[in-house]
C-alpha cells in the first residue's frame, strides 16, 4: 500500500500552519488556512478510499462498493470553506479601509496608540 498520499497531507499541513504562524499579512494567514484545510480534506479523502470498490450500484460480479458519504461530506466542506474565505477576505477589505494596511504589526501599532 503506498503511503504517498499521507506523506503530502503532512506536507501541506505543515506549510498551511507553518505560513498563518510565521506570516503578519491577514491575506497570506488565509491563504495558509486555504493550504492547511486542503490538506485536511486530501487526509479525509483518503481514508474513505476502498481498494478494488466500484461506486455503490447494484451491478453483478461486484461484492466490494465505496461508501460515497467521505466524498460527499468534502463536497460540502469545500463549499463551507469557499464562504470562509470569502468572508474572512471581506474582512480584510474592511480592516484596510480602517486602518491602511493588512500587516498585523502595523494593525497592532494602530490600536495601541488609540
Amino acid at each position: 500500500m503506498s503511503l504517498v498520499n499521507y506523506w503530502v497531507v503532512i506536507v501541506l499541513l505543515m506549510i498551511g500552519f507553518y505560513t498563518v504562524i510565521t506570516r503578519g499579512n491577514l491575506v497570506k494567514k488565509i491563504v495558509g488556512l486555504n493550504v492547511f484545510q486542503v490538506s485536511v480534506f486530501m487526509f479525509y479523502i483518503s481514508m474513505g478510499k476502498v481498494h478494488g470498490g466500484t461506486a455503490p450500484i447494484a451491478a453483478e460480479g461486484f461484492s466490494v462498493y465505496a461508501n460515497p458519504l467521505p466524498h460527499v461530506l468534502i463536497l460540502t466542506a469545500i463549499v463551507v470553506g469557499i464562504a470562509t474565505s470569502a468572508l474572512g477576505l471581506a474582512l480584510v477589505i474592511r480592516i484596510y479601509k480602517a486602518y491602511g494596511s493588512i500587516e498585523e504589526d502595523e494593525i497592532q501599532r494602530q490600536d495601541a496608540v488609540n
